[in-house]
């Protein structure tokens, strides 16, 4: 109802008679609704950004013993030969 009020161009006692809620209680919402979009669309706006170092160093490991691995299942015959 909030959302309707918004962005409708019926009028209040219009949206209010349709789901039969008093007028002030939509204005309440619609109130609500624009105060905490923000929370609402763009999450929690109080998080760190994120360290791209760690996430860098954490791909470079990750890769290294992917290779590692590859390596020692192809050495022992446990890999295919096709990726």
């Amino acid at each position: 109802m909030a959302l309707e009020a918004i962005a409708s161009d019926k009028t209040l006692a219009e949206i209010a008679q349709k789901y039969d809620v008093h007028a002030n209680q939509i204005v309440d919402w619609k109130q609500q609704l624009v105060d905490r979009s923000a929370q609402v669309f763009g999450g929690d706006l109080s998080t760190p950004p994120v360290d791209l170092k760690i996430l860098h160093a954490k791909i470079g490991q990750l890769a290294l013993e992917n290779d590692f691995l590859e390596s020692a299942l192809s050495k022992a015959g446990l890999l295919s030969a096709k990726k």
